[in-house]
């Protein structure tokens, strides 16, 4: 009885009930279904734990995340060379990418039961250090999650207008992008993208996102700049934080975006509108961490935590359907730029 109340409650939280929508872009057709038309044949009995969620699991990876952050400074700081802090900005960048993902799973309630200490914690030690909260972002994601892929989503339709998502491109163009953050800019101009579309959801202002107290992000800004005055560490936050944020953290971040619903794929119903990408230990690192190229499983079931969604993949992965539609690419490098 338990774990059908647990479905239940899980499935008031996520809905998936969609209005059949398309529209035409790049010559193809989006979609948008109901996962109720799909024959996945799964038992509830059989995946109704994977619904549950784990704080420990969660909180050791926000302490781990920082933990290789605080080490990689020290390392870089004492062994301080161009190679050395070649390898600082881009380690910090992924761990930054890394509290993103962290972040995402909070977003959908996957942390703490209860959803004011939920927020209050995921902004505290993910999004106000990424000068960002988890309200605006959230407002913006469940949309996303509502209607993907359609007019009605608003990360779809802002990721339209940018050459950067424009595809098919040549993987010249492609790389030239990546490598285009670490000059800053391709990094500054997506921060200034990234602050009109999550104070201005779908441009227009009755859409704006809910926002939370302003008092716990003051004292955070407030607290981060009276210690590095105090302490004389603005030009370590400059080059340990700001630096790692407008060039890897974003160009990590604009790889996985990409590999999550752009390039060649059908876009015909939930199975093929995401990608789901099988990556090695170095992707997991610096572009997927945390099983976030599990996307397929994530936007069928966003109530499974992120622990969870390997053994999702595996279960799917045993349904006729799951496995003759599904859009999955090994790896980033060796699969995805192929299919850009």
């Amino acid at each position: 009885m338990k774990n059908k109340n647990r479905l239940k409650i899980c499935c008031i939280l996520y809905p998936r009930i969609f209005h059949i929508k398309t529209f035409k872009y790049q010559n193809q057709i989006m979609t948008n279904s109901d996962i109720r038309e799909l024959n996945l044949q799964l038992s509830p009995q059989s995946f109704a734990t994977l619904f549950k969620t784990n704080p420990l699991i969660h909180t050791a990876e926000i302490v781990l995340n920082w933990s290789i952050i605080v080490a990689t400074i020290y390392v870089c700081i004492t062994f301080l060379n161009p190679l050395t802090y070649f390898v600082a900005i881009l380690v910090i960048g992924a761990r930054m990418h890394a509290l993103a993902i962290l972040m995402h799973d909070a977003t959908h309630f996957r942390f703490l039961q209860n959803r004011k200490w939920n927020d209050l914690i995921s902004n505290i030690t993910t999004m106000y250090p990424l000068f960002l909260t988890i309200e605006n972002y959230r407002n913006n994601h469940l949309r996303h999650h509502q209607h993907v892929n359609t007019e009605q989503d608003p990360d779809w339709v802002a990721k339209l207008h940018k050459k950067e998502f424009l595809f098919p491109q040549s993987k010249w163009a492609f790389f030239r992008t990546v490598l285009s953050y670490f000059l800053l800019w391709q990094g500054i101009k997506d921060a200034y993208w990234f602050v009109k579309r999550f104070n201005l959801v779908g441009g227009k202002k009755e859409n704006a996102p809910r926002k939370g107290s302003p008092i716990p992000q003051l004292l955070f800004y407030g607290t981060l700049v009276t210690l590095l005055s105090v302490f004389g560490g603005w030009w370590y936050f400059l080059i340990f934080w700001v630096v790692p944020y407008f060039s890897t953290f974003l160009m990590f971040q604009y790889i996985r975006s990409i590999a999550e619903h752009f390039g060649d794929m059908k876009r015909e119903n939930d199975l093929n509108a995401a990608r789901t990408v099988k990556t090695n230990a170095l992707e997991r690192f610096f572009i997927a961490p945390h099983n976030i190229g599990y996307h397929i499983e994530h936007h069928l079931y966003p109530g499974v935590p992120f622990y969870h969604l390997p053994k999702l993949h595996e279960m799917l992965m045993k349904t006729e359907e799951f496995q003759r539609e599904a859009h999955i690419t090994e790896g980033y490098l060796s699969g995805l730029v192929k299919e850009l």
